[in-house]
């Protein structure tokens, strides 16, 4: 990905907020037709001694060929805001005329390789976490479902996880420029770059 250094945000607690407000990956792997992309609800796991940037940890069905690609290298891209910028949010005066629009976004690509888990224990935990995170304000929750019906998704389905081996992100929220066009492309879009 091109990033030019205004738009780098090299904070890792600032991609992992960026993953955790928007968890839909897209997945991108070199499947048997050549590039492929799956769009998977992730978790992410906080850094260790031996994952420093973090783990990607989710499920897919056992019907979804993704999980066979295990151990080949993967790019997961989370996009955040975006939003197209009109060139009237500009000083066009003062620059001249020269101004153009442009397209505002907030973007974390993670890498790493895929390893696929058939472990029912592991993808039962896995689940049971992500589903947690999301019904927070709803209620429901793993064990509300028949077990037998449980065991079933379970048996098909199987866990991904991908140590992330290289993380960066791109917050494209007009840092080029001036403080009063940033202001007022803000205020027009509501899109800024996290603090």
């Amino acid at each position: 990905m091109y990033i030019p250094k205004h738009f780098a945000e090299p904070r890792l607690p600032a991609l992992f907020e960026m993953i955790k407000q928007h968890p839909l990956g897209a997945l991108v792997r070199v499947g048997d037709g050549g590039l492929d992309a799956d769009h998977v609800p992730f978790e992410l796991a906080a850094p260790t001694p031996g994952a420093p940037f973090g783990v990607l940890r989710a499920h897919v069905a056992r019907a979804n060929p993704l999980w066979k690609s295990d151990g080949a290298p993967v790019l997961v891209l989370f996009q955040g805001g975006s939003t197209y910028v009109t060139p009237n949010l500009y000083d066009k005066e003062a620059a001249g005329g020269r101004v153009v629009p442009t397209w505002n976004y907030l973007v974390v690509h993670a890498r790493g390789r895929l390893r696929a888990i058939e472990d029912p224990a592991w993808i039962l935990a896995q689940m049971t976490r992500l589903t947690g995170q999301h019904e927070g304000p709803y209620g429901w929750a793993v064990e509300d479902a028949p077990p037998e019906y449980v065991n079933r998704l379970v048996t098909s389905t199987v866990g991904l996880e991908i140590v992330i081996e290289g993380i960066e992100g791109k917050w494209k929220a007009s840092q080029n420029r001036s403080d009063d066009e940033r202001a007022r492309v803000e205020k027009e879009t509501g899109l800024s770059a996290p603090a």
